[in-house]
């Protein structure tokens, strides 16, 4: 969410996969968020007042207002976003939520078209799991996630038993409409009920499970290159709404999924044992809990 130029940032580093460079990211409202996070009264108010799908409907509103707009322009400069990708002009935008959906140009984020090279859907920050345990499981910041949990009966775990995972994490300032990885069938979206964690570090970091604690969709995916994957949005703090824009059949490499409403949201994958062999330098960087910043289309994976 925006913040206020006066609120001091609070910063975890991420690498940025196209420049090799550690970058300190900016965590909005780090502030606020530690309060929220810290047993307390922080912690009471978030448990009764903002993690709360009435409270995400009205700060959502609030984003739809008019005088919200008068923010965009502070925020692509603040973030370094460019605003030539944009599909429109920013006087087009009437809304911060309508620029925060923004779509790009045509071209913008090309797909990576090979075959047996596994695209990002969503763009963010990844972390991977190459090899999950045999009790499904994905370890997250010392914890262990638990796929039955995550699905939550809307997928068998058991089909991704010693598979594989990745966890693609949205900053505020990301492109967030998300795409099918392969062309295949997609089956009909399954609503999880949840709360609305915040998803940056600070929350992880005292809530390692939140992926199984909050909103979330899931779709089965039959894909022509990497069998069976799982595709879960997960929502966040301020994410009362997870969009659908496919109709269930068949689907393309690259088409749009979907998108998130305002706030900062996660993409996960999971994968049949077998199938996919993520990238090394991924592998290396996610084995020490550093996180890459990925484009949407590019590689991050190849067909095992």
């Amino acid at each position: 969410m925006p913040i206020a130029p006066t609120e001091q940032a609070q910063v975890t580093a991420y690498r940025d996969r196209r420049t090799g460079r550690l970058i300190d990211e900016e965590i909005f409202a780090g502030n606020a968020i530690r309060w929220f996070y810290t047993p307390g009264a922080g912690s009471v108010v978030f448990d009764r007042l903002v993690n709360s799908a009435w409270f995400c409907d009205l700060y959502g509103r609030l984003q739809d207002g008019r005088g919200s707009a008068r923010r965009i322009p502070e925020f692509i400069a603040r973030f370094g976003l460019d605003a030539a990708e944009f599909e429109k002009p920013l006087y087009a935008y009437r809304s911060f939520n309508q620029f925060f959906v923004r779509k790009l140009k045509p071209g913008a984020r090309p797909f990576e078209q090979a075959p047996d090279a596994l695209p990002a859907p969503a763009e963010g920050k990844i972390l991977v799991y190459p090899h999950l345990e045999s009790d499904t499981k994905i370890p997250i910041k010392g914890a262990a996630i638990s796929i039955e949990s995550l699905l939550s009966g809307a997928e068998p775990p058991d089909a991704y038993r010693g598979g594989s995972a990745c966890i693609i994490r949205l900053a505020p300032y990301d492109y967030h409409r998300f795409h099918f990885p392969d062309a295949g069938t997609a089956g009909r979206v399954w609503d999880i009920p949840g709360r609305y964690h915040s998803v940056n570090p600070l929350a992880l970091a005292r809530v390692p499970d939140l992926y199984c604690r909050n909103k979330r969709t899931v779709t089965r995916l039959e894909t022509q290159n990497f069998g069976r994957v799982a595709f879960v949005e997960v929502g966040a703090l301020c994410v009362g709404t997870i969009l659908q824009t496919f109709q269930p059949g068949d689907v393309a490499r690259g088409q749009e999924k979907g998108y998130f409403r305002f706030g900062g949201s996660t993409v996960v994958l999971l994968f049949e044992a077998g199938r996919v062999r993520f990238d090394d330098d991924l592998c290396a960087d996610s084995a020490t809990g550093l996180e890459v910043q990925v484009r949407v289309g590019t590689r991050i994976a190849r067909k095992e």
